[in-house]
């Protein structure tokens, strides 16, 4: 009996041993998962080696499964089964616009993307898996994250060392899922404001887009090698924003020194900060798709330019290119794709990769080239010592500390387009305020918050406009209306001025381009009634590039707010006059049709490019 009860103490204690060594989100380094197997060479394990030492290590000893695998970026929607992740080796899953798990909240996800790093790490060779996802303005996918201004509004306030700090922000809320690359910075330089994209980039000047984008970089990558490593992307290589008209997905007919002075140019600065990944363009440039354009892939960015981490496709963007799956396989890797986001049909696409390398097509060669860049990325970071989501981390997501850096870079988005005596507002003012979207954080945050294409409502943490207002004038000064048609005279009599919040729905990508970007048709007609009450009218715009304004630029003020997230309290920070405006149209706003294309000469702009006014 005592043998037996000895015998059952030692299995309770292997029981311990294999629990204590499986918990996670310390941050010490994390066991592995057979590497101590005969034949395994575990000095890639080693810290004190270089990255590029411990890639060469891990490859010589790599199946061709395992190559393909790390090539693999899988959605997580369409990931039929976690254990996939370990059955085909697969290097890196993503979420989308709004892929979340449920409930969404900082420790599902934890629990979510943990468990996927068991899977990784559960192969022979114990190579942990990279999660992506769209983090442009913070945490998108994660309900109540911050959520700062996008990068138009960025780009309006031209604040390096502030971009720095939202980046290293915006780190440390997304790696406390387990979302450790972040498909950001944009460096597009958009040409047309037509373009549904126009608000991912900083600015039409690419000198603004190379500072901020460097800042950004650097922000994001500063925590390499701790718990809050996180890998940057710089996108969309390359001329995304020159595409003919501002057409999503479009070509770009360019010189080879307008693509060089103008497009190419801001990336040459965030590749010198040490920029891990490169996301192409599904865009093409004088009818060459950018996923087959081995010229600029291979030989600019890899060559010339000597990037030394990996380059990433886009979603789905293989099959846009001509022929069957192989042969889209076969032009993109050759092309210089590293790692493809295939997102959904990775079965398929493993066995048409696999069959492509063994019949030759893709030389062994491109693929240990595609392979050392992913792994010595990884190395590089920190992923192989902190591979799962710290939760200490979460006590940073949503905290008081970001939510006031974010309200920061809201009041330094603002860019004062008229005052006609009206700002700065003071205390004990009564003030109107009109409009749906003045109490709608879904519509201040824009595309990529908690959907793909944003999400109008009040759904995340935060302060609305009108809110922002209560909250600097009173509940008893303020009055929120939708409609004129609830007021009578005696009640307009009793407001020194009427805030007119209006501006663009929430969209992303495609489903932003428009012909005519401009405010919605009910809006200007309600603006006229507003004008005919004969109070001072305030107009801000809310908004992800200029749009024409038709007879709302008679306002009595006009604010450009751009798209600034869930701390609308900045807003009023700098309209009543404890900030001052130092906001910059970091685009030409246009006054008709003219107006749309950047840079030209005497073009129909109402306001140049670089236009704010002070208090």
């Amino acid at each position: 009996m005592k043998k037996t009860h000895i015998l059952k103490t030692l299995w309770l204690l292997f029981v311990v041993l294999v629990l204590f060594v499986s918990c996670r989100g310390d941050d010490q380094p994390v066991g592995a998962g057979d590497t101590s197997a005969p034949g395994i060479n575990a000095d890639y394990l080693n810290a004190e080696l270089s990255a590029d030492e411990r890639a060469v290590i891990l490859l010589e000893q790599m199946e061709l499964r395992d190559k393909v695998g790390q090539m693999t970026q899988v959605a997580r929607d369409y990931l039929k089964s976690t254990d996939d992740i370990r059955t085909y080796r697969l290097g890196s899953i993503l979420s989308g616009g709004g892929s979340a798990p449920e409930p969404n909240t900082v420790a599902v996800w934890r629990d979510m993307t943990n468990e996927m790093q068991d899977q990784a790490l559960a192969t022979l060779l114990a190579i942990p898996l990279i999660y992506g996802s769209d983090s442009v303005h913070g945490h998108g996918n994660l309900k109540d994250a911050v959520i700062f201004p996008h990068h138009i509004g960025l780009g309006a306030g031209n604040n390096p060392a502030l971009v720095f700090e939202l980046a290293v922000l915006n780190a440390k809320e997304t790696a406390a899922t387990g979302v450790k690359w972040n498909f950001s910075p944009c460096l597009t330089v958009p040409q047309d404001i037509r373009w549904g994209r126009t608000y991912e980039g900083f600015s039409s000047d690419p000198d603004i887009v190379s500072t901020l984008g460097k800042a950004e970089t650097l922000g994001l990558q500063s925590g390499w090698n701790s718990s809050s490593t996180m890998l940057a992307t710089l996108k969309h290589f390359v001329a995304d924003g020159g595409t003919e008209g501002g057409v999503d997905r479009g070509d770009a007919k360019l010189s080879d020194q307008e693509l060089a002075d103008i497009h190419l140019y801001p990336y040459l600065a965030s590749l010198e900060a040490g920029a891990g990944s490169v996301m192409v363009s599904y865009s093409s440039i004088n009818g060459l798709a950018m996923h087959a354009n081995g010229e600029l892939i291979n030989d600019c960015l890899k060559t010339t330019l000597e990037f030394d981490g990996f380059v990433v496709s886009d979603w789905a963007a293989l099959k846009e290119l001509p022929g069957d799956a192989k042969q889209q396989i076969a032009t993109a890797i050759n092309a210089g794709i590293d790692m493809v986001m295939v997102p959904d049909n990775y079965v398929s696409f493993i066995q048409d990769l696999t069959q492509l390398i063994e019949a030759g097509t893709i030389p062994m060669e491109r693929i240990d080239d595609a392979v050392t860049r992913i792994l010595r990325t990884k190395f590089a970071m920190g992923l192989f010592e902190y591979p799962y989501a710290d939760p200490e981390l979460e006590n940073a997501v949503g905290s008081d500390e970001h939510r006031a850096l974010a309200r920061q870079a809201v009041a330094e988005s603002l860019v004062l387009l008229k005052n006609d005596g009206i700002l700065p507002l003071k205390a004990g003012q009564r003030v109107l305020v009109y409009g749906s979207y003045a109490d709608d954080i879904g519509i201040q945050s824009g595309g990529w918050t908690l959907r793909w294409q944003g999400k109008p409502g009040n759904d995340n943490e935060g302060i609305s406009v009108v809110e922002a207002f209560v909250g600097e004038l009173g509940a008893e000064n303020v009055r929120h209306v939708t409609t004129l048609d609830v007021l009578q005279q005696q009640d307009l009599d009793a407001f020194d001025l009427i805030v007119f919040v209006t501006g663009e729905r929430p969209y992303a990508e495609m489903q932003g381009d428009k012909p005519r970007p401009g405010l919605p048709q009910a809006h200007l007609t309600t603006f006229e009634e507003i004008r005919a009450t004969g109070l001072p009218v305030l107009s801000i715009i809310l908004s992800g590039r200029p749009v024409l304004l038709g007879e709302v630029a008679t306002s009595d003020a006009l604010v450009a707010a751009w798209l600034p997230g869930t701390e609308g309290n900045g807003i009023t920070d700098v309209l009543f006059g404890y900030v001052q405006f130092r906001g910059r149209l970091p685009f030409a706003w246009p006054k008709d049709e003219a107006g749309f294309i950047q840079g030209q000469e005497d073009a129909g702009y109402l306001y140049p490019l670089g236009y704010g006014l002070e208090l």
